[in-house]
């Protein structure tokens, strides 16, 4: 967690206070730290940013950071002594996800960062599902356009002109696969023949020897 303060007095006791409730704590004394180490890697997943830090204040950095592509967002919480409804619109509209006036309670300080860790971590796993889902996408191969086919053999001409079955050039060309068996249709057209042949076989093979 990122704590930006110019304001040593305040920025000590929320560390320690931060750090008794077992976070893990980076701080900063102005506005272009704050910014560095929410671009550095690892970068924390929360930020209680003073509104009137130097060199880059509260809502710019929130305005900067929310302009950089990023997986999972960062958690931006601003912490200032100004009060108001006007404040509070502009420091929202600058991309804060929170907003908590000084002089802050503990108990609701503690209970807010309760309900920002469990909306990081429901980004982080939402990111995580999102990278799975596109790495499943490009791992898709589809058939588009238009395939040749022979009219008689049903054999398929591929991009190099060499003509293949139609089981291969589909394997080859998405992510299906085949497990052969036999239509009705052919079963009595073709199977069937070839087993009356067969038993003739056997039959005319069996009188032969018989007549010996």
């Amino acid at each position: 967690m990122l704590v930006a303060d110019d304001d040593l007095a305040t920025r000590r006791p929320l560390e320690s206070t931060l750090l008794s409730w077992k976070y893990e704590v980076c701080e900063a004394s102005n506005g272009a730290e704050a910014l560095h180490v929410l671009d550095d890697r690892p970068r924390p997943d929360i930020a209680l940013l003073d509104w009137m830090v130097p060199e880059r204040d509260g809502p710019e950095i929130c305005r900067i950071v929310r302009a950089r592509p990023q997986t999972v967002p960062d958690y931006l919480v601003l912490l200032t002594s100004l009060a108001g409804r006007e404040n509070i619109i502009q420091g929202l509209e600058a991309g804060a996800d929170d907003y908590l006036t000084k002089p802050f309670d503990r108990g609701e300080l503690r209970a807010r960062l309760g309900v920002s860790s469990r909306i990081v971590e429901l980004q982080r796993s939402l990111s995580a599902r999102v990278q799975q889902l596109e790495q499943a996408l490009a791992q898709v191969m589809q058939l588009q356009g238009l395939v040749p086919i022979c009219s008689y053999c049903k054999k398929i001409r591929n991009d190099k002109d060499f003509w293949q079955q139609v089981d291969d050039y589909v394997s080859e060309h998405s992510e299906a696969r085949f497990s052969h068996g036999t239509c009705p249709e052919c079963y009595e057209k073709i199977v069937m023949p070839e087993l009356e042949n067969l038993r003739d076989g056997r039959r005319s093979s069996g009188k032969s020897r018989s007549k010996r």
